[in-house]
């Protein structure tokens, strides 16, 4: 992820500002997609804390999982509401970072929601991280983990 996030500082939900090296280190990263105002990104949303949730909190160790908000909101008060409001303890790039055009030409979003779960170089894994967790739930994580290349024991 160094890569991807390579010189620029990413927000936690409090406002914090973030090292992505460090955060991001040795994990399956799922780079969330969405805005307050996007009536399936509001359905999704609880979904995937649930999710970020579940693997975090409540498997030991917790899972080698993170999910980096790129806003789509029309301002940064509109972003700062939804994370408040309905997100998991994730992390976002900031939402004046013109850098979130280049990451939704990289991967190619046309529409949101979409979670794109990347390896550490970037490289996708899945662009279809929604629906698997719609479909398979946590299950679905082993085999983003396998195809990660994260070295780390995880059972779920």
């Amino acid at each position: 992820m160094v890569d991807v996030f390579s010189g620029r500082l990413l927000v936690s939900k409090d406002g914090r500002s973030v090292d992505p090296e460090e955060a991001l280190q040795n994990k399956v990263v799922g780079l969330y997609f969405s805005a307050g105002w996007c009536s399936p990104c509001r359905d999704f949303t609880p979904v995937l804390c649930d999710f970020y949730t579940e693997l975090l909190e409540e498997t030991e160790p917790p899972a080698p999982f993170e999910v980096v908000f790129i806003s789509s909101d029309h301002s940064a008060e509109e972003m700062v509401g939804y994370m408040r409001a309905m997100h998991g303890d994730w992390l976002a790039l900031p939402f004046h970072d013109p850098y979130k055009h280049d990451l939704k030409k990289k991967y190619n979003i046309t529409a949101i929601p979409k979670l794109v779960i990347v390896k550490q170089t970037g490289e996708v894994i899945t662009d279809k991280g929604r629906k698997q967790i719609r479909d398979k739930g946590l299950s679905c994580f082993r085999n983003w983990l396998e195809g990660a290349d994260v070295f780390q024991n995880f059972s779920s």
